[in-house]
C-alpha cells in the first residue's frame, strides 16, 4: 500500500482512501477465508480421526469376533469328538448289555435244568422211601 506525503500529514485523496479501505478489506476477507480454511481443515482432520477410530474399533470388533469364532469352532468341535465317544461308549453299552442278556437267558436256562435234575433225583428219593416203607411193613407181618 503506498501512501503520498498527503497522508502522512493527514490528508488523504479520495483514490488513495479508497485504495485504502480495499486493500484492507481485501486483508481482512483473506483472513477470515484463511480462518475458515483453518477451521474446516481441523474439523476434516477431526473427521478423519472419527473415523480412523472408528475403523480400528471395526478392526477390532473384527478381530474380536474371529477369535470368537475360533473358539467357538474349537469348542464344536470338542462336542463332537465328545459325541462321538459318547456314541461308541453307547453301543459299546448296547453290546455289554446284549451279552449280559444272553448271560441271564443261558443261567436261566441252566437253573431251570439243574431244578428239573433236582425235582427227578426228589421223586427217585421219593420212590425210594416209599419202597423202604413198604419194606418195613412187609418186615413188620413177617417178623423172619
Amino acid at each position: 500500500m503506498r501512501r503520498s506525503w498527503y497522508a502522512a500529514a493527514g490528508t488523504l485523496d479520495m483514490g488513495e482512501e479508497w485504495t485504502m479501505n480495499t486493500s484492507h478489506d481485501a486483508a481482512e476477507a483473506a483472513r477470515t477465508a484463511a480462518e475458515e480454511f483453518r477451521r474446516l481443515s481441523e474439523d476434516a482432520r477431526e473427521v478423519r480421526d472419527q473415523h480412523r477410530e472408528a475403523l480400528e474399533t471395526v478392526r477390532a470388533e473384527r478381530e474380536r469376533l474371529r477369535v470368537a469364532a475360533e473358539t467357538s469352532r474349537a469348542a464344536s468341535e470338542d462336542a463332537r469328538a465328545e459325541a462321538e465317544n459318547a456314541r461308541t461308549a453307547g453301543e459299546e453299552a448296547r453290546v455289554a448289555a446284549d451279552a449280559a442278556r444272553q448271560a441271564v437267558v443261558q443261567a436261566v436256562h441252566a437253573t431251570a435244568e439243574t431244578l428239573s435234575t433236582s425235582l427227578e433225583q426228589m421223586k427217585v428219593v421219593e420212590e425210594m422211601r416209599r419202597t423202604l416203607r413198604a419194606i418195613q411193613d412187609i418186615n413188620k407181618l413177617n417178623p423172619n
